[in-house]
């Protein structure tokens, strides 16, 4: 492994850069103002994000993206990380990879319309009832002739108001196992428009405003068998193959919140002035600074270790919780105590801080909480010895 970044990476890292600072962070106090994010804005940032080479540049060149091994894409993920989430997104948006799993015929439906800005996908997995326990969804499908009838409900499930189209899992059956009963997933593609799809607003959130979430209904709603995703009975399979490197995403888009926040408590420390000296001076400043730095460098280093692994082909699931769990918990510590070292103006707007602050809540919780990420850590440790 080098420590240095490459020269094609350090132009990704400045372009990237560059873009989120020109074109997404004059938006921010919009979009935290109304929690809405306009389509009008979104097609204008999104061509730009284009013309930029940065639209969908986490998919391989084979199908039109930019090919980037998983290190670079992480060092681009870090750097839209600093922007408020709904912006970078929604208008440089990044298609799942699962949309890889489809047949050539589902890629051509599904795959390129996101890859050229005319939609999004969502993935619908999570139910009121089903959270970290997905073996334990009630949503269900059954086959009647050469189609299949959903029924259940979805929620949380982000950005599914402007998706063309959705990827939900769906019960399709048990298995015995040594724990008992477990449900059969299989994964099926819903279009906007189906008959008993029907898709509602969600909740409101304390975290990246704009960003939105919905609730998903389906009565008696019939999809083709052609609509599956990989095989019957193997939606878990295609997940797990496809959606794993999203702790790493998560983990990226925190590191450039959490460096985002430091910068702006290093220049206040070093700018403000109390008692006739630099607050930085103080003990009680400085200390702070560099318990942030070496943190967020910890975080930085589990997520390019795991980026590089990835690549190398021996990752493990404990080397991605590592780092989302490490990344994400960095990112609330460093977000609340850069307001910390400002003070009052860090509860204020004028600043991104209380909004890094309250977005951060969040990247705990999805893709997987902090104690999931402390199981499969565990669960790692102690399998070799009969754990």
């Amino acid at each position: 492994m080098h420590f240095g970044m490459t020269n094609e990476q350090r132009m990704i890292v400045d372009t990237t850069r560059a873009f989120v600072e020109a074109e997404l962070y004059p938006h921010e106090a919009l979009v935290e103002r109304t929690g809405h994010l306009p389509m009008e804005l979104i097609r204008e940032i999104q061509a730009k994000a284009m013309a930029a080479g940065l639209y969908a540049a986490n998919m391989p060149e084979e199908v039109g993206g930019a090919g980037l091994d998983t290190l670079s894409w992480l060092l681009y993920e870090r750097e839209l990380g600093r922007a408020n989430y709904a912006l970078h997104w929604t208008c440089v948006a990044r298609p799942s990879n699962i949309l890889l799993a489809g047949t050539e015929a589902q890629q051509e439906k599904y795959l390129y319309p996101c890859l050229r800005g005319e939609t999004w996908d969502c993935l619908a997995m999570t139910e009121p009832g089903a959270g970290s326990d997905l073996r334990g969804m009630q949503a269900n499908a059954r086959q009647d002739g050469d189609d299949w009838v959903l029924n259940g409900t979805k929620h949380f499930i982000s950005h599914a108001d402007i998706a063309g189209f959705t990827i939900a899992f769906m019960a399709t059956g048990e298995e015995e196992t040594p724990r008992g009963k477990k449900k059969k997933i299989t994964a099926f593609f819903v279009d906007k428009g189906t008959p008993g799809f029907t898709v509602r607003d969600g909740y409101r959130n304390v975290s990246h405003r704009g960003y939105s979430n919905a609730v998903l209904e389906f009565d008696d709603c019939r999809v083709p068998s052609e609509n599956i995703l990989g095989e019957v009975h193997k939606g878990f399979e295609v997940a797990n193959d496809w959606l794993g490197a999203t702790r790493l995403q998560v983990a990226a888009t925190c590191l450039g919140r959490a460096d985002r926040a430091l910068q702006h408590a290093i220049s206040y420390a070093a700018e403000r002035r109390q008692f006739g000296q630099q607050i930085g001076k103080f003990q009680g400043v400085s200390f702070k600074l560099a318990d942030m730095a070496m943190e967020l460098k910890a975080a930085e280093l589990l997520t390019w270790e795991a980026g590089w692994k990835l690549d190398q082909g021996n990752v493990t699931d404990a080397d991605m919780a590592m780092a989302k769990l490490k990344a994400s918990e960095v990112l609330a510590m460093v977000a609340d105590e850069a307001i910390q070292i400002h003070g009052g103006m860090g509860l204020m707007d004028d600043l991104p801080l209380e909004r890094i602050w309250r977005d951060a809540r969040v990247e705990r919780i999805w893709e997987g909480t902090s104690e999931i990420q402390r199981h499969i850590i565990s669960r790692a440790l102690l399998r070799p010895h009969g754990g």
